[in-house]
């Protein structure tokens, strides 16, 4: 199936792509990677008359460190790229990993992180991975830019809190210290993750746990039971507690917070099999993330 004639709008600067959404309205739309894009265009569940290509546009692709030490990722960056930088690989080895498997070797080299995030479809990697980082996106509109913390990002399925006049510019993860660890883990019986769930502790001041379920809801969900039973015993030395004792206490946080999603049956999955698979995820990130 082809998709529907429209007219493709190539802006120079984000400046042009932001007046342009403005002056064509839901007429209109952004064009990143286009692998999620594209295939709706095609299959007609998604009708535009004007498409603007922003691929061109400077400085929303790659990533750079900030004065403060922040990690800024143009929201053009591709998974690939975000798999192999060195900013990356050396301060969130769990996103790189996570990277390195999103979808296919196609996704990953056209799809781009912006791209994924403003589609908002649930059974994605990234916005899992992005809440328990504690990042940040950067969204510019003709009123200039605004910070939104990524766990308010998405509101829904296909839904997000981006203006439908403003585009996603960046995405922000403040510096991580010496003791933090981070991990992902996913299953699925297909390119998206039945669940995934991403893990971030840190062993030094302040010690915290945040740990996060994807894919299973419309949008990624905290076991915030999980972290509070955590900080009960971050007053012992790391190395005092095994990977296995730090998992028997947690277990039972853990699966209270996967009883309380509601999941429901997909083709991913049925309900049930899904919030086992988050102990088991949860499991597998945080022993990933310990000694």
């Amino acid at each position: 199936m082809r998709a529907k004639k429209f007219s493709l709008h190539r802006p120079r600067d984000l400046a042009e792509a932001i007046a342009l959404k403005v002056e064509h309205g839901d007429a209109a739309t952004f064009h990143a990677g286009g692998t999620e894009l594209l295939v709706a265009l095609k299959a007609h569940v998604l009708r535009y008359e004007h498409v603007i290509d922003i691929k061109q546009i400077p400085g929303l692709k790659g990533v750079k460190v900030r004065e403060d030490g922040t990690i800024s990722i143009g929201a053009l960056t591709t998974h690939d790229s975000i798999a192999n930088d060195p900013v990356i690989r050396a301060s969130l080895p769990g996103y790189a990993e996570l990277s390195e498997h999103v979808a296919n070797i196609r996704v990953r080299i056209a799809g781009t992180l912006g791209g994924v995030l403003c589609f908002a479809e649930p059974h994605a990697d990234a916005p899992t991975m992005l809440c328990a980082l504690d990042a940040w996106v950067v969204l510019a509109g003709p009123a200039g830019t605004r910070d939104l913390p990524s766990r308010d990002f998405h509101l829904g399925e296909f839904s997000t809190a981006r203006g439908d006049d403003e585009l996603l510019a960046s995405i922000e993860i403040a510096p991580q210290s010496a003791g933090t660890r981070s991990a992902y883990r996913a299953f699925g019986h297909t390119e998206r993750p039945a669940v995934g769930v991403a893990a971030v502790w840190s062993t030094d001041n302040p010690q915290r746990l945040s740990l996060w379920a994807g894919a299973i809801t419309d949008r990624p969900t905290r076991l915030g039971r999980a972290e509070e039973a955590a900080a009960t015993f971050f007053d012992q030395p790391p190395a005092d507690l095994s990977a296995e004792e730090v998992w028997r206490r947690l277990r039972p946080a853990v699966v209270a917070d996967a009883l309380d999603i509601n999941a429901h049956d997909d083709l991913h999955g049925g309900a049930d099999y899904k919030r086992h698979l988050v102990s088991v995820l949860a499991e597998r990130a945080l022993k990933a993330c310990l000694p």
